[in-house]
Formats: structure tokens, sequence, C-alpha cells
């Protein structure tokens, strides 16, 4: 398949974009689920979800972007047509209705994480929920740079909401980068910045592929479906493929930790977010690169 990652074309799978392993199967088996999780840096679990409760959250989502004049208007609205040029779409409303909440904080996740965790988890209350139109794409980052002053067991986990194919724009993993000897420097620089505290912007680089030119690790990612869930944790740098279609990629970023340590106050109920957008300029993270003694590009 052609795909683009950043801005750089290239084949999936192949050597330079492999494919994500598969994590089900462990599922009765925690402590392997913890190994695969430190080896690797990310579990994949195949319909955690019920495929159901996806196929209606999307539904109401596309539904709500209909009506707000998103969607192109003589297209089938399950098929989440974008309108030639686009047009942006504001989810944070719908993303606390009850069909998609019904997912994204899914009687199975707590579960999951309940036995993952050995307690009770929690979720944060502020929810990622996103429509990725043609041409656009996630640079690579660590998610820790956005939400590092709670739990350090604090992990993301990424719901597609709708079967989505490579080209249409999926997550994908840098494997290794949470703990190779040569992603040091980036932990200890990049890693420990917070975008608030420090004004820098979030995304380490626009061109995921130079991480791996200057760092090493490998680019994973995969096709996935509804009812998939893929997760990591705050030092895991991650990006998406670029989506080259005319239907928007549903997806939701949501949090969850052990209930017992303490939370990110800007993403619990009543937190106010992110505090620096709007209140100054924030800071190239290629000047930052050069400032950390790190390759720039």
């Amino acid at each position: 398949m052609n795909v683009r990652f950043g801005y750089r074309d290239m084949r999936y799978p192949s050597d330079t974009l492999g494919t994500l392993r598969d994590s089900q199967h462990l599922l009765a088996n925690t402590p392997a689920l913890h190994a695969q999780m430190a080896e690797d840096g990310y579990l994949l679990l195949r319909g955690l979800i019920d495929r159901e409760k996806v196929q209606k959250a999307r539904a109401t989502i596309l539904h709500y972007m209909h009506e707000q004049n998103v969607l192109t208007p003589d297209a089938p609205v399950l098929e989440g047509v974008m309108p030639k040029g686009g047009r942006g779409a504001k989810m944070r409303r719908i993303a606390y209705s009850e069909d998609v909440l019904a997912v994204l904080q899914a009687t199975e996740l707590f579960s999951f994480f309940a036995s993952y965790f050995g307690e009770p988890a929690l979720t944060f209350q502020y929810k990622w929920l996103r429509a990725v139109g043609n041409e656009q794409y996630t640079g690579a980052h660590y998610d820790f740079v956005y939400m590092g002053r709670g739990s350090p067991r604090l992990h993301t986990i990424w719901i597609p909401l709708g079967d989505a194919t490579v080209d249409h724009g999926t997550l994908a993993i840098c494997r290794g980068s949470h703990k190779l000897p040569s992603f040091a420097r980036i932990r200890d620089t990049y890693g420990r910045m917070d975008v608030d505290r420090d004004g820098i912007d979030g995304w380490f680089t626009k061109d995921p592929m130079e991480i791996v030119e200057n760092f090493g690790g490998e680019w994973l990612t995969s096709e996935f479906f509804m009812g998939d869930v893929i997760l990591f944790g705050m030092h895991t740098m991650h990006a998406s493929t670029t989506n080259l279609t005319n239907r928007f990629r549903l997806s939701c970023d949501v949090r969850f930790q052990p209930a017992s340590e303490p939370a990110d106050k800007r993403w619990v109920e009543g937190g106010p977010g992110h505090t620096v957008h709007g209140i100054k300029e924030l800071v190239p993270m290629e000047k930052a690169r050069a400032d950390w003694g790190l390759p720039v590009g």
C-alpha cells in the first residue's frame, strides 16, 4: 500500500514502516502484558471494546458533524466524507454525549485497567476527540510534555471510531523510544519539558522518519478496526500516518491511571486544560532542540 508518514511517501508494510504486534492473546496474563509493554512501549488489543458500542458512537458523531455542515451534503453521512477544501469541526461537545462516553469510558476499559494496575482506575475528564481530514496527521511526540504532572503510571489509549486503513491516518509507534539508550538524551531534555511551564511547542518533529535516522528505533503501525485500542506510556514516541482519503478519520485519546495516585489537575474535573495557548508565543521546537544539543531535522 502507498502511504504517507508525515510528508514522506512510502510503502506499508516495509522495512521503514512495519506492523504492530497484537497482544489480546495475553489478556488473561497480566505479568505478560507488563513484560510486553516494557519491551515494546505499547499494547495493541484487538476487539477490547464491543464493536456495536463503537458503531453507535460513530453514528452519533457523524450525525452531529452533518448538523454542523462539516460533511459533504450529498454523501452518505456514515461514510464521513469531507467537502472539497475541508471544514473544521468543533468536537468537544459531542465527546460527552451518552453514546460516545459509552466507548470512551467503557466498562471494558475500566475492567482492563483494574486488572492491569492491580487496583481501581481513574480516567481524565477531558476527552481528546478528533476528526482528522485529508492531508492531516499528527507529528511525533511524547505525551508527557502535555500531561506529566501526575501519576507516573498514566497511560494513553487511542481508540479508532471507525475501521481505518493505514492510508486513512493510523496511529504509529516508535518501538523502543521509551527505553533505548540512543533516546536517552531525548528523554532527559524534551522528555522532561512541560508545554505550559516551558512555553515550547509540543511536537518533537513533523517528520517522524528523522527520529529513527538520528536516534534509532523503528516505526510500526497497522490497520485498525472498531473495538480495537492501543495503549502506551508517557515516554513512548508516537505519531500518525497522513490521511490520504476524502473521509474524516475519527478517533479519541483518553487517559487512564491508578485511582490512588495523583492526577494532573489540568485534565480532571474542573481543570483548566492548557494554560499557555493564546497567552504567549510558543518557542519553536527547532530552537529548543538546538539549545538541548539535539540534531535539528
